[in-house]
């Protein structure tokens, strides 16, 4: 049997996530009621029947550690584990310089497990993936690198590393977030093909490399800018392509879905993808399950249906987690978390409301993002006069209001 390894990089801060990202990794953020984004690509290693992964964490991981620790136990007796790494400064009191350097900094557990083949996966982005199809790519075409891929438009470009392939799907071009012109994909002058940040080495290849690199002074240490740019132009690097990966229960619309939730916009978006009525991408594909902590909260509860006084329970085109009452108040394309009370004569649209919010009587509040423990006041008007918005809350650039973990919203 191949012994594998995934090393799943969930160390970065995450600054384009604030305020969401104050108090927790970014990987810990909350994303589709119940979930945390770090559920997606653990997930897909479940599902792809790899257990045994490494996670490493470094800025303000308490969140992250706990819920990795409470959700994702797996078997010690038949050598299974999502593990936790905190940064170890191995080599000194720094943080990791990079992600190749966090590898570096951590070669003690590749070493120490000997796998033939390592998966370095980053742990921020929303999608399904069977990962056993990219390793026999990877084994089948004996390659020392595979790097995903995935067509995204020719604007985004400068958010991602850009790949160029050859007829054989061979790397023979990398540019990490170009800042002039990107090469396009032959044919098609709409699209790049972007790096998804998954990699699968060959285990021997990957410890050279990442020794090599550690020891250049002025390298970048990171996985494209010094790794992915030096092997293409010296070893077989090879792209997969993310679009032709088959999951159990997926649909066709849904095949090749991946959003990088790297910034406040893109992250409600995503989160939005969910609630349609037919969605692009669906929570609901019990052949391809998400995986997530389950707790003891209480179905959720709708009460009252008072039609003359428009006072009425209800949620259309939304996703209300456990434990959430909804007393009296209208919920309308919206996701809420575990255990959210709102009460009578409220409306809800657009919304993604976070575990423990509170709504008071009154409230009409849309395109807004509210982070646990938050307790809006009767009367509350939020996300319709941007100008009194910004007074008082986060707003980013298309206007979505952004109310920080447990603030304290004073009465509009």
């Amino acid at each position: 049997m191949v012994k594998l390894l995934a090393m799943v990089l969930a160390g970065g801060e995450g600054r384009r996530l604030d305020p969401l990202t104050r108090d927790r990794a970014k990987p810990a953020v909350p994303f589709g009621g119940r979930y945390r984004i770090i559920d997606f690509v653990l997930s897909n290693f479940a599902n792809s029947n790899i257990l045994k992964v490494k996670v490493l964490v470094q800025y303000k991981s308490e969140s992250l550690n706990t819920h990795v620790q409470r959700a994702w136990r797996l078997s010690a007796f038949l050598d299974q584990y999502v593990e936790i790494v905190p940064a170890q400064m191995r080599y000194g009191p720094k943080w990791f310089e990079g992600s190749a350097d966090a590898i570096y900094q951590n070669l003690n557990i590749i070493t120490d497990e000997e796998p033939e083949y390592t998966f370095v996966f980053g742990a921020d982005n929303i999608y399904r993936m069977d990962v056993r199809q990219m390793l026999d790519y990877h084994v089948d075409r004996k390659a020392d690198l595979t790097v995903a891929a995935i067509p995204v438009p020719v604007e985004q470009a400068h958010d991602f590393g850009i790949i160029e392939i050859d007829g054989d799907g061979r790397m023979i071009g990398f540019v990490e977030k170009p800042r002039s012109e990107a090469r396009t994909i032959p044919g098609d002058p709409t699209r790049c093909l972007a790096s998804m940040g998954n990699y699968l080495f060959t285990t021997k290849e990957l410890v050279q490399e990442i020794v090599n690199d550690a020891g250049d002074s002025q390298s970048a240490h990171d996985f494209g800018k010094s790794i992915v740019t030096g092997m293409y132009r010296r070893k077989n690097v090879l792209v997969y392509n993310f679009a032709t990966n088959r999951v159990p229960g997926q649909t066709e619309r849904e095949r090749g879905y991946w959003r990088d939730v790297g910034n406040l916009d893109a992250y409600f978006q995503a989160n939005m993808d969910l609630v349609d009525v037919d969605p692009v991408f669906s929570l609901y594909n019990d052949r391809w399950p998400i995986y997530t902590l389950h707790t003891n909260a209480p179905p959720a509860k709708f009460v009252f249906n008072n039609e003359a006084e428009s006072r009425v329970g209800k949620a259309t085109d939304s996703l209300i987690s456990e434990g959430c009452i909804v007393s009296g108040t209208s919920v309308h394309h919206s996701i809420l978390g575990p255990s959210v009370r709102l009460n009578s004569y409220s409306t809800l649209e657009d919304c993604i409301v976070f575990e423990k919010v509170t709504i008071a009587r009154h409230c009409r509040i849309r395109r807004a993002i509210i982070d646990k423990h938050v307790e809006i006041p009767a009367g509350s008007v939020i996300g319709f006069d941007p100008v009194a918005d910004r007074r008082r809350f986060h707003v980013t650039e298309s206007g979505i209001v952004v109310i920080p973990k447990g603030m304290r919203v004073e009465p509009s």
